[in-house]
């Protein structure tokens, strides 16, 4: 099996350019890679899942216990012939920025893979060097295994490779060239996302073709072959005992794959629909998923979609049991800002109403404590999550405190019942197997209520 993780000394080396060019010649090659991301991540993925047509795999070391991070990595990478994970910021760069907890080093040292260190020599040589040897001196075992030089002409290539070899003792691997026309544009929630570039096919194949030209498969496969995993017990999945509508359009698409696994192991169903599109919900289902997305950029096609609105307003008004993260809270809001500041009407479920900032709100990892026995969590349990939104809310709500892992700073947030769950919060389901139970638990009660046939 070969193994990797791509990573950089920082954010903007170009690791999902890198990522993406080096699945995409593997593909070619005839190496049937498959892909994880390191973190929360949910942009990046749809680039892994546009070159390889297989979803991606999120993997984090604050949502989810190391035991589950690598049981996720053995069952995903099963019956592939390459693994290949995209870091995150820094190499080292963990909670707050001042810890390695939850960092790309973190997740490369518990799955022991092999680092390719992506660097751009834009305005540097020899210290180049320098920072490869800090990096890879920095811990014990820094996992280091080779160097990949990105937005690099031939000529340079030609003369950082051997400089860089002689000086830090890692081989360098291959280069990628300037590229314009196969970059991904970045907004204000990062990049830009799959499904919103229309030549996306074009531009990996580009950059798969230049891969296989500028990249050394053979020594990157030599350099990262590992032994096979022991494979974790098959995970015991539930008989279907309700079915959960998911929101999945253009507004709503961050959903990890990994929470629709969890939910069918819990025993549901997820069965999509579209807020911008559908006119009603999808028959039968006993809960709903409303999960993030960019609603803001869609905010008047939903605001006019009103037998949509409607139906969701009555769903929950009938206590058919839900959960809403981000963008999906703002749409349960009263009305949603969109990016000229027009205010348009949302579901009108919850009292708040969702307006644009000018940065980052309450962005990062969290812990959220829960005041009372809700429909996902019991009073005074925690669960890791994480936020990053520039829209906010005039009522955010006060269920839940939450708590930066790093620092002191607390707020008041959410929204709960028993049959409701709504907040900023970003959740990961795959590594809260207790909240996934209550939530199908609720969707099969509330569908025998109603008469459901699952």
């Amino acid at each position: 099996m070969i193994e990797c993780m791509v990573a950089a000394p920082q954010s903007g080396s170009g690791k999902t350019v890198m990522t993406c060019a080096l699945l995409a010649a593997l593909k070619y090659k005839g190496l049937d890679p498959c892909a994880f991301k390191c973190g929360p991540d949910y942009i990046d993925p749809m680039f892994h899942r546009a070159v390889l047509g297989v979803p991606s795999c999120n993997l984090d070391l604050f949502l989810a216990p190391e035991q589950t991070v690598r049981a996720l990595f053995a069952r995903r990478a099963a019956g592939h012939g390459t693994a290949v994970c995209e870091g995150v910021m820094g190499y080292y760069d963990g909670l707050g920025g001042v810890t390695d907890r939850a960092s790309a080093w973190h997740l490369a040292d518990t799955l022991c893979l092999p680092v390719l260190l992506v660097l751009r020599p834009k305005g540097a040589s020899l210290t180049l060097a320098a920072q490869v040897r800090g990096l890879r001196d920095f811990r014990p075992d820094s996992h280091l295994a080779g160097i990949l030089l990105n937005e690099c002409s031939p000529m340079l290539y030609r003369t950082l490779a051997p400089m860089l070899e002689r000086e830090t003792g890692l081989p360098v691997l291959g280069y990628l060239p300037s590229m314009p026309e196969a970059r991904f544009e970045s907004r204000h929630l990062g990049l830009y996302t799959a499904a919103e570039i229309g030549d996306l096919t074009a531009r990996m194949e580009r950059l798969g073709q230049q891969a296989c030209r500028t990249l050394d498969l053979e020594e990157i496969a030599a350099h990262c072959r590992r032994p096979a995993r022991h494979m974790p017990d098959e995970e015991k999945t539930s008989p279907v005992r309700a079915q959960i509508a998911v929101a999945r359009d253009e507004a709503f698409c961050f959903c990890y794959d990994e929470t629709l696994e969890a939910l069918r192991c819990a025993g549901a169903d997820g069965v999509f629909f579209s807020p911008l599109h559908d006119g009603s919900l999808p028959q039968g289902c006993g809960g709903l998923y409303l999960p993030g997305g960019y609603p803001e950029l869609y905010a008047e096609a939903l605001a006019r979609n009103k037998a949509m609105r409607a139906a969701v307003r009555a769903a929950v008004e009938k206590k058919m049991p839900t959960v809403a993260e981000c963008g999906g809270f703002l749409y349960l809001g009263q009305t949603l800002e969109d990016r000229a500041g027009c205010a348009w009407p949302m579901a009108g479920v919850l009292p708040g109403r969702g307006v644009r900032t000018e940065k980052l709100v309450r962005f990062g990892y969290a812990e959220l404590t829960a005041h009372a026995d809700g429909l996902l969590f019991r009073a005074g349990e925690r669960v890791p999550v994480h936020e990053f939104h520039y829209w906010d809310s005039t009522c955010n709500g006060t269920a839940c405190t939450a708590e930066k892992p790093v620092g002191a700073r607390r707020w008041e947030c959410g929204f709960s019942t028993p049959a409701l769950f709504a907040s900023f919060a970003h959740l990961y389901w795959a590594g809260a197997p207790q909240m996934t139970a209550r939530f199908v638990q609720a969707a099969t009660e509330y569908g025998k209520e109603q008469g459901n046939d699952v």
